[in-house]
Order: structure tokens, then C-alpha cells, then sequence
């Protein structure tokens, strides 16, 4: 039996899920503009935590679908969970390569990783354009 702690929600709010994507946004291009290492940890962990169980552990999350969503006067739009969950994995594994890359003194590949999750996020902030669950439709359906 699956543990509630770990359960992602299904379906997700799509604006939550374009505010946290701005935090993320916001977080990497920190990261980009001081180029301290430290600045990928909350970053990474974001990741890891909405991974493990969407906005549970999460404290972006939680401030997002808590304080912020709730007060928007906006009609929100529901959308399947997996492949967001899926998305969160992606930016994990950039964020994280990124932090791993910077301890193994590569810091431009730390660059490079951010940089391409700031894109991505950034499409999702902006124009609720999913690349991360483009990628997991098309892996659905490959099979």
C-alpha cells in the first residue's frame, strides 16, 4: 500500500503549477546571476519534494497552492498529474546535475543545466506550455 505522504495529486491545478514554475524561474536565474553554489539547493530540493509528493513538502509549493492560488480571482484549469509529476522529475535531474556538476568543479555544465531549466520552466510560467509532459506524451505513447 502507498504511503498518502507520497501521493502526487491527480489532477493538478495548472495555475499552481505556472506560479511555482515562475519560483523556479526565478530561483535559476539567481543561481545564473550570483553563480553561487548554495543557491541550487533549495532549487534542487524543490524539485525532489514535489517529485516525492507534489506541494506536501514543498515550501514554494505550499505558498503557491496555500496563500497565492486561492486569492487569484482567475477561472483555474485542472490538468492530468503524471506527466507534471514527470516534468518535476526532469527538473530534478537538471537542477541536480547541476548542483553534482558544480561539486565536480564543473560549474559552466552547472550553467548550461540551469540555463535550459530556466527555459523550460519559463515556458510553463508564461504560456502553460508543458515541455517536460510533451516529452512524457509522446514517451506514453511510444510505450
Amino acid at each position: 500500500m502507498r504511503s498518502k505522504w507520497f501521493d502526487f495529486p491527480n489532477p493538478v491545478n495548472e495555475t499552481s503549477a505556472r506560479l511555482v514554475a515562475s519560483g523556479a524561474v526565478a530561483q535559476g536565474v539567481a543561481f545564473l546571476a550570483v553563480r553561487q553554489w548554495w543557491v541550487l539547493v533549495p532549487l534542487a530540493y524543490g524539485f525532489l519534494a514535489r517529485v516525492l509528493s507534489g506541494p506536501r513538502f514543498s515550501p514554494l509549493g505550499q505558498f503557491v497552492t496555500r496563500v497565492v492560488t486561492p486569492r487569484l480571482r482567475v477561472e483555474h484549469r485542472f490538468v492530468p498529474g503524471p506527466p507534471k509529476r514527470f516534468a518535476q522529475g526532469v527538473g530534478l535531474a537538471f537542477s541536480g546535475g547541476a548542483l553534482l556538476a558544480w561539486a565536480l568543479g564543473a560549474p559552466v555544465v552547472s550553467y548550461v543545466l540551469v540555463a535550459g531549466l530556466v527555459v523550460a520552466a519559463s515556458l510553463e510560467a508564461v504560456l502553460a506550455f508543458c515541455l517536460g509532459c510533451v516529452v512524457f506524451n509522446r514517451l506514453m505513447r511510444i510505450g
